[in-house]
C-alpha cells in the first residue's frame, strides 16, 4: 500500500524530543523543533534510532510464524484476542506479521492499526498485510514514540512488556491484552529441548507487575491439543526465541505427532 502520513503520524512522536509528529511532505514526518524521520513508502517509519541490544525477527522466523499462524494452528487464540480488543485505534507492540492485529481490527469494523515491532520486515509484512495497519519500527523496552493516551487496545501477545510506556499510551479505561504461555505449552517439543523453557508462574508474574496500573478484568485460558505434521513441527520451533536456541544444534523430533497449546489471554484496564 501507499503511505498515508497524516495517519501514520497521527499515532506518533519525535523519539528524539517527544513533540507531535505530522507530514512535512508524502515520504517524512516531523516535528516543531526540527527533526526529521523518513517514511518507508509501504507505508510505515522506523523510529529506532540506535543502541537496542535486542534483536527482531529474522524471515526465516518470520516464514515460520506465517506458517503456523495463516495455517490456522493459533486460531483459538487468535479469536480470544478479537473478542477481547476494544475501541477505534488498536496497537500491536510486537505485531510480528500483524496476524493478531487484524484479527482484533476484523472485530472491529472501524478500527485503524498500528503494527510495532523491532523487525522491519515483520512491519513490513504487517503493512503490506491490510490498508487499516499502519507500521512503526521501534524497541519496545525504551520510551515508545507513540503518543499519549491514542489507543484503545494494547495488544501484547508472546511479545516483552513495558507496562508503563502501555499505561502512557492507552486513552483512560483503554484495555490491555497480554497472551503469555503457560508452562505446558507446547509441552512435548520442550521436552524434546527444541524449545526455550516457561517459567510456571508467568501469568501470575504478569499480573502482579499489572497491578498498580491496570485493574484485572479477565484471565481466560485457551487449552487444546494440536496436530503435527513435520512441516508444522519445524515451524513451530523456528518462529520465536527458541529458533537460536535450535539453530545452535537441537532438532526437532521426527515422532512427535501432537502437542498441547496451552496460553493465558489476559485483559486489563487502564487504572
Amino acid at each position: 500500500m501507499s503511505a498515508d502520513p497524516s495517519r501514520l503520524a497521527a499515532w506518533l512522536r519525535c523519539p528524539v524530543c517527544e513533540a507531535d509528529l505530522e507530514p512535512v511532505d508524502r515520504l517524512t514526518l516531523g516535528c516543531v523543533n526540527g527533526h526529521r524521520h523518513d517514511v518507508n513508502k509501504r507505508g510505515y517509519v522506523s523510529l529506532l534510532g540506535g543502541g537496542t541490544k535486542h534483536l527482531g525477527d529474522t524471515a526465516e522466523m518470520l516464514d515460520a510464524r506465517d506458517l503456523v499462524l495463516e495455517g490456522g494452528a493459533y486460531s483459538p487464540i487468535a479469536d480470544a484476542v478479537a473478542a477481547s480488543a476494544v475501541g477505534t485505534r488498536v496497537l500491536d507492540a510486537g505485531a510480528g506479521t500483524g496476524h493478531y492485529l487484524r484479527a482484533a481490527l476484523s472485530a472491529l469494523p472501524d478500527a485503524l492499526g498500528l503494527a510495532m515491532d523491532l523487525s522491519p520486515q515483520a512491519v513490513a509484512r504487517a503493512v503490506r498485510s491490510s490498508d487499516r495497519v499502519d507500521g512503526l519500527v521501534a524497541d519496545t523496552w525504551r520510551p515508545l514514540p507513540v503518543r499519549s493516551d491514542t489507543a484503545d487496545t494494547v495488544l501484547d501477545v508472546f511479545a516483552p512488556r513495558n507496562l508503563p510506556e502501555f499505561h502512557r499510551v492507552l486513552r483512560s479505561g483503554g484495555t490491555l491484552v497480554v497472551v503469555v504461555p503457560r508452562a505446558d505449552h507446547l509441552g512435548s517439543l520442550r521436552a524434546a529441548g527444541t524449545m526455550l523453557d516457561i517459567p510456571s508462574d508467568k501469568a501470575d508474574d504478569v499480573i502482579a507487575a499489572a497491578e498498580p496500573l491496570y485493574a484485572l478484568l479477565a484471565r481466560e485460558p485457551v487449552a487444546y491439543d494440536l496436530a503435527l505434521t513435520p512441516p508444522l513441527r519445524e515451524a513451530l520451533a523456528g518462529m520465536g526465541p527458541s529458533a537460536r536456541h535450535a539453530a545452535a544444534g537441537a532438532a526437532v523430533p521426527a515422532d512427535i505427532g501432537a502437542t498441547r497449546v496451552s496460553v493465558d489471554v489476559l485483559r486489563f484496564t487502564r487504572r
